[in-house]
């Protein structure tokens, strides 16, 4: 069963704004360039490497990424950006890719740090989820090379969806100088039903204990298991 999720922007926009794109195409080129294997000093010989793991690479593929609209330029902590917008049809639309957050707004959180700046990205796409769906909204899976790390949070986005969701981010590297390119992915995005989950606790029976060994016996003695065996086929986004 395909999710449909609508997106909506500003109809002075919609020829030229980067658009939302599923997450599997916005893997980064590091993830493409590094080696399946990899020796280990520790084991003495070669191992491989999460590029070989599906989990950590289905992690990255799923759901959907925001792009950032324009390029942002980071000289000595000072953002600036040149994005020539047309004028826009709703009076209060934002017009600049980021605005900011001050740092008292997460007192008596881990990552209060009054030196450091939080961004909040502007989003210039609504975006709308079948009813009993909220937007779960995250840091780009597995992107620690991002200067930033986005704030998780969830939307209810199929009551929520008439402006745009502003994305809050803490800039973690103060000694980032450049461009912040556009369509970098700022946010990784995934509908996720609130239907609410029972949590059940149980032994495990002879028959799941058999099974634990044989499953475990198979995972240590090959490589590749879990693909074969579990791994579920993934649609593809079909963006229209």
């Amino acid at each position: 069963m395909t999710a449909r999720i609508v997106f909506r922007c500003d109809p002075a926009l919609l020829a030229t704004l980067p658009r939302p794109f599923p997450a599997r195409q916005g893997l980064p080129d590091w993830v493409r360039k590094m080696p399946a294997s990899a020796f280990s000093t520790t084991h003495g010989q070669p191992v491989r490497t999460v590029k070989q793991c599906p989990p950590f690479i289905d992690a990255m593929s799923y759901g959907f990424m925001i792009p950032l609209p324009c390029d942002v330029t980071v000289e000595r902590g000072v953002f600036s950006w040149a994005w020539d917008l047309p004028t826009l049809s709703v009076e209060n639309h934002p017009r600049s890719p980021l605005s900011f957050h001050v740092p008292a707004q997460v007192s008596g959180t881990p990552f209060h740090d009054s030196s450091r700046a939080i961004v909040k990205f502007n989003s210039f796409w609504t975006i709308e989820l079948e009813p009993g769906y909220s937007l779960f909204a995250t840091h780009p899976v597995n992107r620690e090379d991002l200067p930033f790390r986005l704030l998780t949070g969830i939307v209810d986005s199929d009551r929520f969806s008439d402006v745009g969701i502003l994305f809050p981010a803490l800039w973690v590297d103060t000694n980032f100088c450049g461009v912040l390119s556009a369509g970098t992915p700022i946010a990784q995005c995934f509908a996720v039903p609130r239907q609410a989950q029972s949590l059940e606790f149980e032994a495990l029976s002879d028959e799941r204990q058999e099974r634990y060994d044989s499953t475990a016996e198979a995972l240590l003695s090959k490589p590749g298991v879990y693909r074969r065996r579990y791994r579920a086929t993934r649609s593809r986004s079909n963006p229209e």
